[in-house]
């Protein structure tokens, strides 16, 4: 049995834990420079105002119904959810981080077990320690605890738990549910089906095996198998590494000074770096790209160029160096540039990447115990608090936070205060 624990409206969730004010009201957060909607409160989902919105065109809607609108804050977030994934650790043996507010659970294997007592002792905990509401979904594959997640939040929203491997009209169920609703099939998959007349979950588990392998794969006839109750899919309790890593923001405004795009890309490949150490590898190939908008009636211009590292590299000044020679380039005068950033590739493991017969022993460990310190002083101050000189120190490119929330619980300076009357 398996367990999907689902924060609800995430990033709003997080914006009301120090806003405890904001509980019953209209609430949306924002995307990167304030762009788009994407997070809404279930008043704001009733009010009828789509997900991805842009938010100049709904500031009228925003005003009449007296919603109140928040940058997104990622250091909040992404504090808040270590906090929730730390609380759902101590519930189950085995635990997969799926997403930044998802986390899959195994159940216990007991006899004399509850499964939805058990499913509302976690949901209850983590709302008391973390100020989180989640909803979870039970099932005996990952694919129908997905599903019976979504059931949670939508049918039984007071009780936020559902165990679907104790539904007696499975049938009338899944008959319900859209096929583009499961988990695991995209739009495109639910288009070709609804062109063979596939429209709801039960039609697509019925459909022969031979059928679903020759037109969706064996990964779509997995599926197909889960939702028949046949598990295939298990935990993932380690995260995988990541094969590519990608840094890079659209900027708060144009950007037009070559000073100004090494300040900024060198800023991203920092954060790249740090992402590399964090896993325990190093890059073998670097990209660097550059793009005007192309949304914006004015002269464009966008390029990619891409150099092989001599030896694999994850220490940030060893990126730096021809990160910042590509974007000279590629950078041409004359436009008005709206993001510049870094791709690596040909991720190895630190200790499989094969090193120069001339590297300096000495030099490296000096390397390693420097990007050790930076890692470690930005981890307990925050991110950003040391960096390198190449980034600047005005950083007027940034992108738009104009209604950023203050981070609560990463910075001392922002810490909650509370005024007894």
């Amino acid at each position: 049995m398996f367990a999907l624990v689902d924060c609800n409206n995430f990033y709003v969730s997080c914006e009301r834990v120090f806003m405890p004010s904001l509980e019953g009201r209209p609430v949306v957060v924002l995307s990167n420079n304030d762009g788009n909607v994407v997070a809404r409160s279930n008043e704001v989902k009733a009010l009828g105002l789509e997900f991805g919105a842009p938010y100049h065109k709904c500031r009228d809607f925003i005003a009449r119904y007296g919603v109140q609108v928040f940058s997104s804050n990622y250091a909040l977030y992404g504090d808040l959810s270590l906090r929730v994934m730390e609380t759902l650790a101590r519930f189950s043996p085995s635990m997969e981080i799926y997403s930044i507010d998802e986390a899959f659970l195994h159940l216990p294997s007991s006899r004399r077990f509850d499964i939805m007592e058990w499913g509302s002792r976690i949901r209850a905990t983590v709302r008391q320690w973390t100020g989180i509401p989640v909803s979870i979904g039970i099932g005996p594959t990952k694919t129908l605890a997905k599903l019976a997640n979504r059931l949670a939040k939508k049918r039984f929203p007071d009780r936020g738990v559902f165990d679907i491997s104790g539904c007696t009209d499975m049938d009338d169920l899944l008959e319900s549910v859209f096929v583009g609703d499961i988990w695991g099939i995209g739009h495109s998959y639910s288009a070709m089906l609804a062109r063979h007349g596939v429209t709801n979950a039960r039609q697509f588990r019925g459909l022969p095996d031979h059928w679903i392998k020759k037109r969706m794969t064996v990964t779509g006839l997995r599926t197909a198998w889960e939702l028949r109750g046949r598990p295939c899919l298990d935990l993932e309790e380690m995260a995988p590494p990541r094969k590519g890593i990608v840094s890079s923001r659209s900027f708060g405004r144009p950007v037009e000074s070559l000073g100004e795009l090494r300040e900024a890309l060198a800023s991203y490949v920092g954060r790249a770096a740090a992402k590399l150490r964090r896993q325990g590898s190093a890059a073998s190939f670097l990209g660097v790209f550059l793009a005007t908008n192309r949304f914006k009636a004015e002269p464009q211009y966008s390029n990619f160029t891409a150099v092989r590292l001599p030896v694999p590299s994850s220490y940030t000044p060893e990126l730096l160096v021809p990160a910042l020679a590509c974007l000279e380039s590629i950078y041409r005068p004359g436009f008005r540039y709206k993001k510049t950033g870094i791709m690596l590739s040909e991720i190895v493991a630190e200790c499989d990447a094969v090193r120069s017969l001339f590297e300096d022993q000495g030099a490296s460990g000096r390397k390693r115990r420097l990007s050790e310190t930076v890692d470690r002083i930005n981890g307990r101050l925050g991110a950003g608090r040391l960096f390198y000189a190449a980034e600047g120190m005005g950083k007027s490119w940034q992108m738009r936070r104009s209604l950023l929330s203050p981070a609560y619980t990463t910075r001392w300076s922002e810490i909650p205060v509370v005024k007894a009357l």
